[in-house]
């Protein structure tokens, strides 16, 4: 059983955290995966999403997905009687704790690309319920999900029914009046009218598009969309995300699944467990105080019977799958990806970046958060506070000297450069303070392993370097900062408090202020990570149709084609190497939608077969998951790497590539407007999803991804002469983006680099394919009372899917971690590349959008 585990999750589980076109929800859920580090740089991540593990998938791309939250609007099972808990049980952050450490591993490198911020949600306590409506689009025979709702959120709904239909019959008027003939030549279907009330409403018409599109294009939408309570950051990525939450709450809340998938129980009663607040009250922090003494206790709160430093390290990097000091995964090897591999790389910070620890006067505020957060958790933990306050400052402390030596994440990106595979015997000269083969035998039990084993590094330095340190640690401060580790990603399924601890941080962190959020959401986010290839079952179930994923594959193919057709007008690139590209474009593996196994219940059962769900206790359903996961990982190294392995899960509001697989991910959840309707326009559906797909097929040959070849080995494959003028074209873009500011912040350049490769290209390719499926099947209708033409509407399409609004700290974390420009500028800095763009809004050169100094690399 444990083998078809790992043949369909082809699970690298390793510990990272997610995340998200984004490595999305930021300071992830249930894992740990946030930003980039939520990208575990060489793995896709384990099978079933963001296991608490997958904090060490190295994604260079993240995503934005909204993560889970609370309000008192959904109790569910909250204790009432209990002085000590808060009148709403809030949604733990999924992110947060586990996915506060995923944030450590964000300075990793490069393994998948997605989207946005590898995780749709940002901060950790955040999800608000969605702001509007929830329209997921279901087939004949779909689920109500609107479910039981209150007299007054029934007139509230219909009130604002009727006047979305004033608004509708205003601009059918409008749009009748807007043409010379009546009408002809305007699309009128009631999907036209709405989307056009809609860009209308997120327009300022009152900006200059030449001036800023951005504001053009997102005015109204950010006039219109306050953060929400306790969040960080809002987009359209999150709205889809919470509409997607709402769908999987009826769902799971609604569905009896006694005689359907044992996998698909599983999920139901995790996600119940989840929600007994009552029960997590109740245990209070006494789970987590009885897994510290069963380990050995912790110095910080009680006797530590442990002195031996490398049991310590086995049992919490083990089945605990912490990650002090360094990450250990498994996925394939990308100089030979038909063979998987140990994989090692440098770990350990907790902060979102190794510039919160260094960089003292900036970051005063999150440092004194921080270590005020590990005080409170070790004082809830039984701790005493002279002592506590004393070890955890010599933890952050130590904390600090790893973000010292830990490679910044710009100086990663050459994959060739960082790669270094060694046998287990000379893994131990070069970092001799670990007995390695001891450590990774255990970590990887039952298999057998000896000191001719392969191991990948992609720290080498840094690994060396931290040898050296451990060498000259006391070993209590190495024990108290190894529990550390444990205890940050565990206190996540403990009670309320724990919460209002982390509450605190997240201010200082992200600006966020505390917020009543569902509890329903948070333990969505949970099950998605945990659960989330079964939940995605009864996701796609209910509402994605064969028809859809027909369309999406027809739309990659024209793509394709589009991009390939850019290549033979290339100057700068050699026929040789040119052929080459146009071979890999060709061989790009597309997964769209869903992985076909999640449809068959005994494929699926036997995917979770080994992971045991309790109704009774979410604290040891955790434990139970780092268990498993880390029996998957093991199971995978003697295995061949599978090519049908998805890192996300279907309902995530993301895509991604994978460079070891050459292949392109497009999960059921971003498949819906804004991004992709079957009945809007082609040139809305081309600019949004049709990008999305443009963007990840780029990343196939970005500064990263070029690296390998079509059968996904990094190897070299350009002739000199087309890597040097590649790179001098790539200078272009470093310098463009490095100008552009965030509250007075600069964008890395060299940081975003493969992620703005990949805006330019993908938008260049789907707009050149939607121009030939134009010439196809002749020009459509226009919308009404949008005053556009379709190739502007394109471009408005396009900007408004990157809407947002953020507070200045959650943009200065975005700004030192995540490998996407901030969404404005992936909006300003591509187009004002486009002369596409430039030419159907008349924009004369020397205006901000047409400055003349084009970056054209694909």
């Amino acid at each position: 059983m444990m083998t078809s585990v790992c043949v369909r999750l082809g699970v690298c589980l390793f510990v990272r955290g997610r995340g998200r076109l984004d490595v999305g929800r930021g300071l992830r859920r249930h894992g740990e995966g946030s930003g980039e580090n939520r990208e575990n740089p060489r793995s896709s991540r384990p099978a079933a999403r963001g296991t608490p593990e997958d904090t060490h998938t190295r994604t260079h791309t993240r995503t934005q997905s909204g993560g889970p939250r609370q309000t008192r609007a959904h109790r569910e099972d909250g204790p009432a009687e209990r002085p000590s808990v808060a009148l709403c049980f809030r949604g733990r952050s999924s992110r947060m704790s586990v996915a506060l450490q995923d944030l450590r591993n964000t300075m990793s490198s490069y393994k998948r690309a997605t989207l946005e911020e590898d995780d749709v949600s940002d901060a950790p306590v955040e999800a608000a319920s969605s702001p509007d409506r929830v329209e997921v689009g279901f087939r004949k025979g779909g689920v109500d999900i609107l479910g039981r709702r209150t007299q007054l959120e029934v007139l509230l709904s219909v009130l604002l029914l009727a006047a979305l239909l004033a608004l509708l019959a205003c601009l059918v008027v409008l749009g009748l009046g807007f043409s010379s003939d009546s009408g002809r030549g305007l699309c009128l279907s009631e999907a036209c009218v709405t989307v056009a009330s809609q860009m209308v409403e997120a327009m300022d018409r009152g900006a200059d598009p030449c001036q800023d599109f951005y504001q053009f294009a997102c005015g109204g939408w950010m006039r219109k969309n306050p953060l929400p309570d306790g969040r960080s950051r809002w987009s359209t990525f999150n709205s889809i995300w919470e509409q997607n939450q709402a769908l999987l709450k009826h769902l799971l809340e609604n569905g009896t699944f006694n005689g359907s998938s044992e996998a698909e129980r599983k999920t139901q009663s995790y996600y119940l467990s989840c929600l007994n607040t009552q029960r997590i009250e109740e245990l209070g922090a006494q789970p987590l105080i009885d897994l510290i003494a069963k380990i050995g206790g912790w110095n910080m709160t009680g006797p530590w019977d442990k002195e031996n430093f490398m049991e310590v390290l086995k049992v919490v990097s083990g089945p605990y799958r912490a990650q002090p000091f360094f990450s250990v995964s498994v996925s394939a090897d990308p100089k030979n990806s038909n063979s998987n591999v140990i994989q090692v790389d440098q770990s350990g910070i907790f902060l979102p970046s190794r510039d919160y620890y260094l960089n003292k006067t900036a970051n005063e505020k999150v440092l004194v958060a921080y270590l005020d957060y590990m005080v409170e958790l070790g004082l809830l933990l039984g701790g005493d506070r002279s002592s506590t306050q004393l070890q955890m400052q010599q933890i952050l402390e130590f904390e600090t000297m790893l973000a010292n030596i830990t490679v910044p994440q710009d100086q990663r990106r050459d994959e060739e450069k960082i790669y270094h595979k060694v046998t287990i015997a000379e893994l131990q000269l070069l970092a001799p303070a670990v007995d390695w083969l001891d450590f990774l035998t255990s970590s990887l039990s039952p298999l057998d392993l000896n000191d001719t084993e392969p191991v990948v590094l992609y720290a080498r330095e840094y690994l060396q370097q931290v040898s050296e340190l451990i060498n000259k640690t006391d070993r209590s401060l190495l024990n108290n900062y190894m529990m550390w580790t444990l205890v940050q990603k565990s206190v996540a399924s403990l009670d309320q408090r724990f919460e209002n601890a982390q509450d605190k941080l997240l201010e200082s962190l992200y600006g966020t202020k505390k917020s009543c959020t569902p509890r329903w959401q948070t333990c969505i986010g949970y099950t998605d990570d945990t659960l989330g290839f079964a939940l995605g079952a009864l996701f796609v179930k209910a509402t994605f149709d064969k028809h859809s994923k027909e369309i999406a594959e027809e739309m990659i193919n024209e793509i394709r084609s589009a991009f390939k057709d850019s290549l033979e007008r290339l100057s700068w690139m050699d026929v040789h190497t040119r052929q080459a590209a146009k071979d890999k474009a060709d061989a790009i593996y597309d997964m769209i939608g869903f992985p076909e196994f999640i449809l068959d219940s005994k494929e699926l059962d036997d995917v979770y077969d080994g992971y045991d769900v309790s109704d009774d206790s979410f604290f040891q359903n955790m434990l139970n998951f780092y268990n498993f996961s880390a029996r998957v990982m093991a199971d995978q190294l003697r295995k061949t790497p599978n090519k049908d392995q998805w890192s996300m899960t279907p309902p995530t509001v993301n895509a991604y590539y994978i460079p070891t697989k050459n292949g392109i991910v497009v999960p059921a959840g971003i498949l819906q407007a804004p991004f992709y309707a079957h009945d809007h326009p082609k040139a809305l559906n081309f600019g949004g999803i049709g990008v999305v797909m443009g963007h990840e097929l780029t990343h196939a040959f970005d500064d990263q991804g070029r690296e390998y070849d079509k059968e996904g080995n990094l190897r070299p494959w350009w002739q000199n002469s087309s890597v040097e003028a590649f790179r001098q074209r790539t200078e272009c873009m470093v310098d463009q983006y490095g100008r552009y500011t965030v509250n007075g912040e600069h964008v890395n350049g060299k940081q975003t680099l493969g992620e703005n490769i990949a805006d330019n290209g993908g938008l260049k390719a789907a707009y050149h394919a939607y121009k030939s499926w134009i010439q196809k099947n002749g020009e459509e209708k226009k919308l009404p009372a949008v005053n556009l033409t379709n190739d502007q509407l394109f471009f408005v399409g396009f900007a408004q899917v990157w809407c947002s609004v953020r507070t200045p700290e959650s943009a200065h974390e975005g700004l030192v971690t995540d490998p996407h420009s901030p969404p404005r500028y992936r909006v300003i800095g591509t187009l004002a590349n486009s002369p596409d763009f430039s030419r159907h809004f008349g924009c004369p050169e020397g205006t901000p959008m047409n400055t003349g100094r084009r970056c054209e690399v694909w």
